[in-house]
C-alpha cells in the first residue's frame, strides 16, 4: 500500500463517517465501493477489511452518544443479540457460496433504492401516513438476524439497512442510531475475527488489508465523532430526510456499477 492510497482511506473514512454517523450508519456501506473502485482492495478481502474498518470508526461515534446515555436500552440488546450470529453465518456464506460482488450489489440496491424513497416520501409528506406501531421483539430479532447475515457476507456492518428500516417503521432517529452503531461495532468485531481465522484454513484473499483497514477507521473514529456531534443540533425530519437520500444514493451507485 503506498501512501497516497493510505492518505486517501483516511479522508474517506473521516467524510462518510461524519455524513452517516447522524443517523446510526458507520459508512462502511459507502466505504466497500471506494474501496473496490478507487484503493484496489481485492475481493473477498474488502468485506474483512470494511468489518475492520467499522471496529476501529465506531468508538468515535458511540463514545458521543454514550456520554448521553442513548446507547444501553432493549433495542440495542436486541440488535446485538440478532446480529451477533447472523455475521458469522454471513462470513461462511461470502468465503463459500458468494465471492462475487456483483450479486451483493444488486441485492443491496434492490433493498435500499425504494426503502430510500419510501422514508423521504414519508418525511416530505407526513400528514398522508398515518402513525404506526413500534415492531414487535420478535420482528426486530428476526431484522437483526437477517442484517447480520447481509453484514457478514458484505462487510457493511448493518446500520444502513437497520436504520432506514427501523426509522420507516416509526422509531425517532435518536433511538435507532446509537442502537444500530453499537450493534454494527460489535458484529464487525465478530465478522472480521470470523474472518481472520477462515483466512487460516482457506487459500485466497480473504484476510483484511490491516494496514487500510486501520487508517479508514481512523478516519472514521474521527468522523463518527463529528457527526454524533452534530446529531442533537439537527431536527429528526431532517435525520430521517439524510437517511432516506443516503439509502437512495447508496442504491443508484450499485445499480450503476453492476450495468456498467
Amino acid at each position: 500500500m503506498t501512501w497516497s492510497t493510505g492518505v486517501l482511506g483516511c479522508l474517506a473514512g473521516l467524510v462518510i463517517a461524519a455524513v452517516t454517523a447522524p443517523v446510526g450508519v458507520s459508512g462502511a456501506v459507502f466505504l466497500l465501493p471506494v474501496q473496490l473502485s478507487v484503493l484496489g482492495v481485492p475481493s473477498p478481502a474488502v468485506t474483512p477489511t470494511n468489518l475492520l474498518y467499522n471496529v476501529v470508526a465506531g468508538p468515535g461515534a458511540l463514545i458521543r452518544y454514550w456520554r448521553h446515555g442513548h446507547v444501553t436500552g432493549p433495542l440495542t440488546r436486541l440488535l446485538v443479540l440478532g446480529t451477533l450470529p447472523g455475521v458469522v453465518i454471513g462470513a461462511l456464506i461470502r468465503v463459500f457460496v458468494v465471492p462475487g460482488p456483483r450479486l451483493f450489489r444488486l441485492v443491496v440496491a434492490a433493498v435500499l433504492l425504494p426503502l430510500g424513497l419510501w422514508l423521504c416520501l414519508r418525511t416530505l409528506r407526513p400528514g398522508r401516513n398515518a402513525p404506526r406501531r413500534p415492531p414487535s421483539r420478535r420482528w426486530v430479532t428476526l431484522l437483526a438476524v437477517t442484517v447480520g447475515i447481509v453484514g457478514g457476507i458484505y462487510g457493511i456492518g448493518g446500520g444502513s439497512l437497520l436504520g432506514p428500516i427501523l426509522v420507516g417503521r416509526g422509531l425517532p432517529v435518536a433511538v435507532v442510531a446509537p442502537a444500530a452503531l453499537a450493534s454494527t461495532f460489535l458484529t464487525s468485531i465478530a465478522g472480521a475475527l470470523a474472518y481472520t481465522v477462515l483466512s487460516l484454513t482457506t487459500t485466497g484473499d480473504i484476510a483484511p488489508n490491516w494496514s487500510l483497514g486501520l487508517l479508514c477507521g481512523l478516519g472514521g473514529l474521527i468522523g463518527g465523532y463529528l457527526g454524533a456531534r452534530l446529531q442533537p443540533h439537527l431536527p429528526e425530519p431532517a435525520l430521517r430526510l439524510l437517511l432516506g437520500l443516503l439509502a437512495v444514493i447508496l442504491g443508484t451507485l450499485y445499480i450503476t456499477e453492476t450495468v456498467r
